[in-house]
């Protein structure tokens, strides 16, 4: 009986042991790729051309998600400024010298599925990893 709870035991550490890395890969990747999206968005959004983040912009940023395997329902934009206006409006952009801030995130999931089973707390699946960045909008009507 001994051999059989060692074996379980030692099983479930092996076993955490081999896929740990993956899915704290997968985290790792999820949140770079969410980063690089906020600073590809806010360096469209705050040039000179545009100074605000519309929602064809938030679209097509949800559709370049959905091509690396995120689900675009779950992703939430919020895109604000330093002088309290939205952000969003393309016919009122952000003028030169404002700050044009974007914050995005996007649930864990069941990433963390295989820590709890061996005990670790882990964030809820509905909590959310988030990635955020402001730019000076440089938009002179």
């Amino acid at each position: 009986m001994k051999q059989i709870l060692v074996f379980v035991l030692l099983a479930a550490v092996i076993c955490w042991l081999m896929f740990a890395p993956v899915y704290k890969h997968v985290l790792i990747v999820r949140q770079a790729v969410l980063q690089k999206e906020v600073d590809y968005l806010l360096e469209i959004g705050a040039n000179g051309m545009h100074g605000y983040i519309d929602s064809v912009m938030i679209r097509d940023s949800k559709a370049r998600m959905e091509a690396r395997g995120f689900i675009a329902e779950d992703l939430v934009y919020t895109v604000d400024t330093t002088d309290g206006n939205w952000g969003t409006d393309r016919n009122s952009p952000v003028r030169r010298g404002t700050g044009l801030r974007l914050k995005l995130t996007y649930p864990y999931h069941r990433l963390f599925v295989i820590d709890r089973l061996i005990g670790i707390p882990v964030p809820s699946e509905l909590d959310r990893m988030g990635a955020s960045g402001m730019k000076m909008s440089e938009y002179v009507p």
